[in-house]
């Protein structure tokens, strides 16, 4: 007897039968009919429910820009959301104009801290890199534990990581004090291997090619600010 298959599985070989040559238009129609069938068998199979811990990381550019595409969604939805950013110490202008309508009023639904002040070559004093980086981690977890917040965004915390200005140990055990169902983003390269272990869902960018490096082409406006 052959094994069965989960529906995952099942899943992507439908996928990819209905891609090769040679089927018939029945045939392609009885096989999207059994994946619609095995979709609709997946999603009731997931019912649970969680906040979760998500990591962007990589070479690849992307990493901040996926994650505002989440607060973006999650403002949408009327959740809280914050952002602080630990080496960063500004809102690109055309992120700030965008964002700007959730972090006015009485009540704002957004609140964006920006307390790094650059990369370590630009501030050129690591102590004080240190410090920004504490001070940028008191006010996160601050969100983290807030049960009102139901998005933390650590715009490049994972470089803070990579270069020694924080401890893993201290991001982990922060990042279990958050309540149940809010979710938290963690960007930047070079992620350690205990957050991604920890963390529920992790994206790698990859870099193939950038104008930058290949072409000499510089920042321009819509693409990196």
């Amino acid at each position: 007897m052959e094994p069965t298959l989960s529906t995952d599985q099942e899943a992507i070989a439908l996928n990819e039968e209905a891609t090769s040559t040679g089927l018939s238009s029945e045939q392609y129609q009885r096989k999207m009919q059994r994946r619609k069938e095995v979709q609709e068998q997946r999603l009731a199979e997931r019912s649970h429910q969680k906040g979760l811990i998500i990591v962007n990381t990589g070479t690849g550019k992307g990493k901040t820009t996926a994650a505002l595409g989440m607060v973006l969604r999650s403002l949408g939805h009327g959740y809280k959301v914050a952002i602080v950013q630990f080496i960063k110490g500004a809102w690109e202008p055309a992120e700030k104009t965008v964002f700007e309508p959730w972090t006015t009023g009485e009540t704002p639904l957004l609140e964006f801290h920006a307390m790094g002040e650059g990369f370590t070559w630009e501030t050129q004093d690591r102590e004080r890199d240190i410090q920004k980086a504490q001070e940028a981690w008191q006010k996160a977890l601050s969100f983290i534990t807030n049960p009102k917040f139901k998005l933390v965004l650590l715009d490049e915390v994972n470089i803070a990581l990579k270069l020694g200005y924080l401890q893993i140990d201290e991001i982990l055990a922060g990042l279990e004090q958050k309540p149940d169902e809010s979710h938290v983003i963690l960007t930047g390269r070079g992620a350690p291997a205990a957050l991604i272990e920890r963390a529920d869902l992790v994206t790698e960018m990859t870099l193939v090619k950038h104008p930058f490096r290949e072409q000499g082409v510089k920042a321009q406006a819509g693409i990196e600010f």
